[in-house]
């Protein structure tokens, strides 16, 4: 299962994450938060600015992100 926003350019893979924290730790835009189950969420989807910190940074290869084209770029 994934959880995503539609205007949110990243895309968490829950049945990989096992909710560390690093992703939303190291977003210079701090636009992660997390949902009620501890897994990565939408905090400010307007704050990403698709630098890809959360997806290189993750050790469960649980971050996607689409590129300005709407490329999804995944680590799995």
């Amino acid at each position: 299962m994934v959880f995503k926003r539609d205007d949110f350019p990243v895309s968490f893979n829950v049945a990989r994450c096992k909710k560390c924290g690093v992703c939303s730790h190291f977003c210079p835009g701090q636009a992660i938060a997390f949902d009620n189950n501890g897994y990565p969420c939408a905090k400010a989807p307007e704050k990403c600015t698709r630098c890809y910190t959360c997806f290189h940074r993750c050790p469960d290869f649980a971050v996607e992100v689409k590129d300005n084209d709407q490329h999804a770029v995944s680590a799995g």
